[in-house]
């Protein structure tokens, strides 16, 4: 019976080809989406399950009154052990670290590397897997490291390299050798190793702490930069944390953290879904939505041109139920034609998926698993899919019309309940028709919001600037007198404008945050101010304007170490009303030991994203501040590939243990602008599919109708009407349609992108011009599709549709 159902039904979709291949596209649109968001969305929901308790671990996070003081990812240093130590009884564990960047080399292979310096508690309480070592002594004696297995095949092209060694540049103690004492296997992305852009790989004890910075800035309370974790004791919950945080800040944190921190716990299974205000929950929950909703049109467009196909069977079902067929035999009919339909479209989308896979994970920016790599379980899940769309798409067509009356099937009629299905139909088109227009508008906002991003003013001039990340560093005096020196030879290469070094570029990346207030004046009433350390070319190198003074000794003047910058926003917070009045007044930082003269006064840049406001910025000269950690290069127009393997020459003659990393201005402001970026792929691709899905929903009601008024398309015909006149007499159909759509779809994609584009402080006008190109785009596709089929239902010999039943 089954090889009977399969076989009629094999040849009643190939002697309807056409409608066949519509719906099988369809189908293999909205099931490859919904695999490779499936697979998506299981890697997203993986991270952190991995790790050793992580039910009872949790990332110690700060709130701030200033949101500039501090970052929410970090806390006060000494916080993780103090808690320890006060309340053993709720705190089984911590760990936290000083996360660099620094160059790691073995003979002749130099790479610039993520690195953590952490607490010895790091692989015995997240339980990170070992390909070599022990656990528990591997991050106990100094200059030990502890490697992951990638970095091991990269550095010796082996896993095997236990007591092996390596050789890290550190910007407080030069070049340090480190014995190699664990490597790990290469770990899934979680939020201890991948708290922030660069995954760590190298992971150095506490002890060393000192090669790269002050070790009293590990117990001081000042320090408000550190990630610190928590492993509660078993049975713990994290509201019993609450009062011993709060008691702990009260007690500890200093004057200006203590008004302004609130500390709390995160749970760490959450915490990637949760952070950055559920950024990662929001785009799951939206792709699982989109997802869903993509196979569920798939589906109603199956159903849509299912009926247009078997009302031309009605004769066909009246026959077999004379015959004695029975009505669960014409419903298994159907329903095999529905799976095999839906079982070729999972076929499809499987290789769909492969095809496909390396795209989609470039978008957005995860790994997406092969075929090869899926568990047995998916595979059963996939299987259980496949019927289930197969019943959803067969099951509406099978009942309603193996239900029909014997008397009516014969004669070919479609009775009341198959013509009350129509307007439910058309109430699904114009649901589709509304989404089609909010996703679109929306691609067109969003697209343009990103170009505003890249073609704003942004204060100063990152076209043809070149950075390079990979600078040795030696944060003393001898060291910023050397770095001087080499920056006035690179300046030297022809194509280079200028050349300048500072640890900061304008990625919105600074060395932290402090509280300036004007000499003479009540301290609690300071601005907090974003702190940047450059030289005096880096105004010069970025084309900053000036409003009053000059960046530091840009003109030629003698080093002065008392002088710093202000921007326009910390004069204006300060309280000078205009730049000039700010020249030569006095400045201090709280805690700072000496007093600061205004000696420049620069117009406001955007040093970080258009997300936020220009906040107050002080420059220090690195002189006076010794820490770095970019070169930065104006290029003159023309010729760059040339001038950059210039400089790439010169820095391996000058630095010979250090890569020439570089990037330009251009390409970091795509990563600052990154989630912005990917979102704007992700529409256009889900523009698409929309814009797909509708098309295919506009082909089956038309097919549907052109079915049920062939007769009368024949007697139009012979009555003398137009080829034009029927194409409007099923256009006007449509033209309602997307109507009503249109003022559905207007005010609500209005609301949503008004309320996307107010994250941004600076962000593009929301006119009307989009909507209104939207509508004319879907009213030109929709009525090439209806004009198709309705100029080819014209077309027929009137004899040959008159006979048409």
């Amino acid at each position: 019976m089954i090889e009977n159902y399969l076989k009629i039904a094999f040849r009643n979709l190939l002697r309807r080809r056409l409608y066949a291949l519509v719906t099988l596209i369809g189908l293999t649109v909205g099931i490859t989406f919904l695999l490779l968001i499936g697979n998506y969305i299981q890697g997203e929901l993986a991270v952190n399950k991995t790790l050793r308790n992580s039910g009872q671990q949790y990332v110690v996070q700060s709130r701030w009154k200033e949101e500039n003081m501090g970052l929410d990812i970090t806390t006060l240093a000494p916080l993780g052990p103090t808690l320890k130590q006060l309340y053993p009884n709720l705190i089984a564990n911590y760990y936290r670290y000083y996360g660099v960047t620094a160059i790691v080399s073995n003979g002749q292979k130099h790479f610039r590397e993520a690195i953590e310096i952490g607490d010895s508690t790091l692989l015995s309480m997240f339980g990170f897997p070992m390909v070599q070592g022990n656990p528990k002594t591997a991050l106990l004696e100094p200059n030990s490291i502890v490697i992951t297995a990638a970095l091991a095949l990269k550095y010796f092209g082996k896993t095997d390299v236990l007591q092996r060694q390596l050789t890290v540049q550190t910007p407080a103690s030069g070049k340090q050798i480190f014995t190699v004492t664990g490597v790990l296997k290469n770990l899934p992305k979680n939020s201890v190793t991948n708290l922030v852009e660069l995954p760590d790989q190298l992971f150095i004890p506490m002890r060393n702490v000192g090669y790269f910075t002050l070790e009293a800035s590990m117990r001081s309370w000042q320090n408000q930069y550190i990630p610190t974790y928590l492993e509660l004791q078993p049975g713990v919950t994290a509201d019993r944390l609450t009062q011993p945080l709060a008691q702990c800040l009260a007690t500890y944190a200093p004057p200006g953290f203590r008004e302004n921190l609130q500390a709390y716990l995160s749970p760490l299974e959450t915490y990637y879904l949760k952070a950055q205000n559920g950024l990662v929950e929001k785009m799951v929950l939206a792709l699982t939505i989109i997802a869903v909703f993509i196979l569920l049109m798939a589906v109603v467009n199956f159903v849509n041109i299912t009926i247009g196909m078997s009302a031309t069977r009605l004769r066909e079902i009246g026959v077999r139920k004379v015959l004695g067929g029975l009505k669960k035999q014409i419903i298994g009919q159907f329903l095999a034609e529905a799976l095999l339909l839906t079982t070729g479209a999972t076929f499809l989308a499987l290789g769909c998926h492969e095809l496909f896979r390396t795209m989609f994970a470039n978008l957005l920016g995860r790994p997406i698993l092969s075929l090869v790599d899926w568990p047995v379980v998916s595979f059963a899940a996939l299987l259980g899919l496949v019927l289930l769309i197969g019943l959803l798409a067969g099951s509406y067509p099978a009942f309603v019309l193996s239900g029909l009356p014997s008397v009516e099937s014969l004669k070919g009629k479609l009775v009341a309940s198959v013509q009350k299905g129509i307007g439910f139909r058309r109430a699904l088109i114009v649901f589709q028709f509304t989404v089609a227009i909010c996703v679109f508008v929306g691609a067109l906002v969003i697209g343009r919001q990103v170009a505003y991003f890249f073609t704003k003013d942004l204060g100063y001039q990152k076209e043809t600037v070149m950075t390079v990340a990979s600078v040795p560093r030696d944060w003393s005096p001898v060291g910023v007198q050397r770095m001087e020196g080499v920056r006035n030879q690179l300046a030297r290469i022809p194509g280079v404008s200028d050349v300048s070094f500072s640890f900061e570029i304008p990625d919105g990346k600074s060395s932290g945050s402090g509280r300036l207030f004007r000499q003479g004046r009540d301290s609690s009433n300071a601005t907090v101010v974003t702190i940047m350390t450059t030289d005096e070319h880096f105004g010069k190198t970025y084309g900053l304007q000036m409003r009053e003074g000059q960046f530091f000794h840009a003109n030629g003047e003698g080093y002065d170490s008392t002088r710093v910058i202000l921007n326009e926003s910390a004069a204006r917070a300060l309280g000078w009303a205009n730049p000039a009045s700010a020249m030569g007044q006095l400045v201090r930082l709280q805690g700072g030991s000496y007093t600061c003269r205004v000696a420049g006064i620069l117009s406001d840049f955007h040093f970080g994203s258009l997300h936020e406001t220009i906040n107050p910025i002080i420059f220090f000269h690195v002189r006076a501040n010794p820490i770095y950690r970019y070169f930065s290069f104006k290029l003159a127009p023309g010729h760059l590939p040339e001038t950059v393997a210039a400089i790439g020459q010169e820095w391996a003659r000058l630095f010979p243990d250090a890569p020439f990393e570089y990037s330009f201005m251009d390409d970091t402001l795509q990563k600052l602008y990154r989630t912005e970026v990917q979102l704007q792929k992700a529409s256009r691709l889900a523009t698409t599919l929309a814009l797909v899905i509708v098309l295919l929903g506009v082909l089956g009601l038309v097919s549907l109708n052109v079915t049920r008024r062939t007769k009368e398309i024949g007697i139009r015909k012979v009555l003398g009407a137009s080829t034009i006149g029927i194409v409007n007499l099923f256009m006007q159909e449509f033209v309602l349609i997307l109507l009503v759509a249109s003022l559905i779809a207007f005010p609500l994609a209005h609301y949503f992108l008004n309320n996307w584009l107010a994250h941004f402080a600076y962000r593009t006008n929301l006119s009307w011009t989009p909507f209104l190109m939207v509508t004319g785009v879907l009213a030109v596709l929709t009525g090439l599709v209806v004009s198709m089929q309705a100029i080819r239902a014209a077309l027929v010999n009137p004899v040959k549709s008159l006979r048409s039943e």
